[in-house]
């Protein structure tokens, strides 16, 4: 995997590649390709909000379409492809919040917090000397072929069809929620029955129940929506109406 370190004077060209023009020994001079660091398959962006719209922007086919168009030519990425990225939520000076269209291509969003007492002792502790790095002796657990295997795996889980129907009821009361002024797109849909079939496979199971989908709810939906005003706790809205919607073979009275 690659990381980058985003910086207000980042360019899109930076993540993504360039074409460079040399001169060969015989005097010819031709276009070549230098890959950024986006031809890889797993992406670090650190501090995404700090970057500019434009450059954050550089990463919207990639995300969706694993592949990116420089110079009208279409240059596959690897397979499987994923980016994780960090945003600071302290300093706001000089940052960009993403935009909607990015976030969308998020799977899901979570918030670290602190860590608690003995976990922030066991990093002190832990912390790599100098000149090392704290993977140093670390062991791989799975491979690129585990990790595509596995996603093949969780694409064939079972979600019955009431469950289809109760998760576009849910994301269409996110679009007419009063509090709400962007509701959940149908990408956000397919996002969520991802991450519902993939918490099923990691319980033993081949089918997805409500249970799937309610807990993992929030993590796939919060960013995506796009409150009134900032007083509203999208959270708080999202469970609202997790309790309103009718869970499918439930019974209410």
């Amino acid at each position: 995997g690659n990381r980058i370190q985003f910086t207000p004077d980042l360019m899109p060209a930076d993540i993504l590649g360039s074409e460079v023009l040399e001169t060969a020994a015989d005097g010819t001079r031709s276009f070549r390709f230098i890959e950024g660091p986006v031809f890889c398959q797993l992406l670090m962006a650190d501090e995404i909000n700090r970057a500019s719209p434009r450059t954050q922007s550089a990463l919207l086919q990639a995300m969706q379409e694993k592949m990116v168009t420089i110079a009208g030519q279409n240059r596959a990425l690897g397979h499987p492809f994923h980016v994780l990225a960090t945003q600071n939520p302290i300093e706001q000076e000089g940052t960009y919040p993403l935009p909607e269209s990015q976030l969308d291509r998020f799977l899901a969003r979570t918030s670290l917090g602190y860590p608690d007492r003995d976990s922030e002792i066991a990093v002190m502790v832990g912390a790599a000397p100098a000149g090392q790095s704290v993977v140093d002796g670390l062991t791989p657990v799975a491979d690129i072929d585990d990790i595509a295997d596995i996603t093949q795996i969780v694409s064939r889980l079972h979600v019955a069809p009431v469950l289809n129907g109760y998760v576009v009821d849910l994301l269409s009361a996110t679009r007419n929620h009063r509090e709400l002024r962007l509701g959940a797109s149908p990408r956000a849909g397919q996002g969520w029955i991802r991450m519902a079939r993939a918490r099923a496979l990691i319980r033993g199971r081949e089918f997805v129940t409500p249970d799937d989908l309610r807990s993992v709810a929030i993590p796939v939906l919060a960013h995506r929506l796009i409150p009134r005003n900032r007083s509203v706790d999208v959270a708080e809205v999202l469970r609202s109406i997790l309790d309103a919607v009718p869970v499918p073979g439930s019974r209410r009275g």
